[in-house]
């Protein structure tokens, strides 16, 4: 058993188990960590932002390299602080139109494209796929499981005959897609809870090698 000498490591242990102290209720110890968590991941933001964005992209090119077109994004971006200024503050309509509107006409044909058109690519048969009958079996479910999944959320007609069944069967793939998810989540934030014990016991405590 070694304990680490290193000022830093005792540091990140310490509010390590600030934020562990939650599991015994809300107390000053956790809010000690939480606000520095807050305030960290605040201005480290802040400072990706200013290298990495604003100075690159706003400052250079409109004040060293005098190119006045810079002039309109930073209008738009000023009139977002028009918000602390009640008399002023429907000014910010403009930024959030501009951002809204270039948001969706981008965002939208990408959703569409990764979401939409790659998982109906994904779901057609290939000749990889017909080449062992596991593969046709996950790919038969599948597809049943898209199919009765749409045919739930079709409301324009009446369940009857065929597509009743069919829309319960897509409210059972339903499920299990969201437990697949929430168990991918829960095994994620496992990890992160390991993570932070091998800290606390190798780096910190040296129980652990």
């Amino acid at each position: 058993m070694a304990i680490a000498t290193d000022l830093w490591i005792w540091v990140g242990a310490l509010l390590t188990l600030f934020i562990f102290s939650f599991l015994f209720g809300d107390n000053p110890l956790y809010k000690i960590g939480e606000h520095v968590y807050v305030g960290v991941s605040v201005g480290y933001f802040i400072s990706i932002t200013w290298h990495n964005f604003l100075y690159p992209d706003l400052i250079v090119p409109l004040f060293r390299q005098g190119n006045l077109l810079y002039i309109i994004p930073t209008i738009l971006g000023v009139l977002y602080f028009s918000i602390f200024f009640p008399k002023l503050s429907w000014l910010i309509r403009i930024p959030m139109g501009f951002v809204l509107g270039y948001g969706a006409g981008v965002s939208i044909p990408a959703v569409l494209q990764a979401n939409i058109i790659k998982q109906i690519q994904g779901s057609l048969l290939s000749t990889q796929v017909l080449s062992r009958w596991d593969s046709i079996l996950w790919y038969v479910v599948s597809l049943v499981g898209i199919v009765c999944t749409i045919i739930y959320f079709f409301f324009s007609r009446e369940r009857k005959g065929i597509s009743k069944p069919a829309a319960e069967a897509g409210i059972v793939f339903l499920m299990v897609g969201f437990g697949a998810s929430f168990g991918y989540t829960v095994m994620a934030r496992v990890s992160l809870l390991i993570g932070r014990l091998q800290f606390l016991l190798r780096d910190w405590l040296g129980i652990i090698k």
